[in-house]
């Protein structure tokens, strides 16, 4: 097992992107190269760049990576307001993404100040 595969924010960001892509696979098929990409390549950010961020050597290094993994966070935040505006997302599953989007955001904030501590 790899470390960043113990860390409880990278589990939760993986079952974030999942949803994420359950929920973008009832978007308009003409959506696919576009918001529908933005929000899984974005989602997938998350993980990504927190296990990137653990192949570093400071904590600070780490700490870059997981403000990425933020930051793209909030970008999938952003871009499903959009979704649900054009009413590809549905009420339920927008609110169910930024609920979690909010309690993954709490754990990056916690993980960047032991990181920076």
């Amino acid at each position: 097992m790899f470390r960043f595969e113990k860390f409880d924010v990278w589990q939760k960001a993986i079952a974030w992107a999942d949803l994420v892509y359950r929920v973008t696979q009832s978007f308009p098929t003409d959506e696919r190269f576009g918001l529908t990409n933005q929000m899984r390549r974005a989602a997938v950010s998350v993980s990504s760049n927190i296990a990137e961020g653990c192949s570093r050597t400071s904590d600070r290094d780490f700490a870059r990576f997981v403000e990425v993994s933020y930051g793209s966070l909030l970008e999938v935040v952003s871009q499903c307001h959009i979704a649900k505006n054009q009413n590809f997302l549905a009420p339920d599953d927008f609110e169910l993404i930024v609920a979690e989007a909010e309690q993954l955001a709490r754990m990056l904030s916690a993980l960047k100040s032991r990181l920076k501590s």
